[in-house]
């Protein structure tokens, strides 16, 4: 997301973090696979480090997504009620189908693939969404 907002020029007026529901990973960096995904189109994700959710975040961001509805429910259970209008899942937030982004860790490396092009399709149609609701 951060380097299509590079791209569109617009990353002074977004700020884009990532963060899990669960600390197991906290201080990790990404899979070698999903780096190798990245760097394959142009993007250097190998300086990331894995984050818990924490409640200061539910405060400092307009918008939280969850990749799938097993996040969404641990993202709604940690949120104050005042924040929860925030949380939505990805795919439904941005392209409009409630699907999950799986996980592809445990799968064979196509499923690398697999998940960019639904972070990539995502990520694009959110964009154009906040450049329309900025132009309304």
């Amino acid at each position: 997301m951060t380097d299509l907002a590079d791209g569109e020029g617009v990353s002074d007026r977004i700020t884009v973090d990532s963060a899990g529901t669960g600390g197991w990973h906290t201080g990790d960096e990404p899979d070698p696979r999903s780096i190798a995904m990245a760097r394959r189109h142009g993007i250097d994700i190998s300086r990331q480090r894995a984050r818990q959710v924490t409640r200061a975040d539910f405060e400092a961001f307009d918008l939280i997504l969850a990749m799938d509805e097993n996040n969404l429910a641990n993202l709604l259970q940690l949120s104050p009620e005042k924040h929860r209008h925030k949380i939505h899942l990805f795919m439904d937030y941005a392209v409009g189908h409630r699907e999950n982004v799986p996980d592809p860790y445990y799968g064979a490396e196509d499923g690398f693939l697999d998940v960019y092009n639904m972070l990539l399709a995502g990520c694009r149609s959110l964009l154009e969404k906040m450049e329309l609701d900025r132009a309304s």
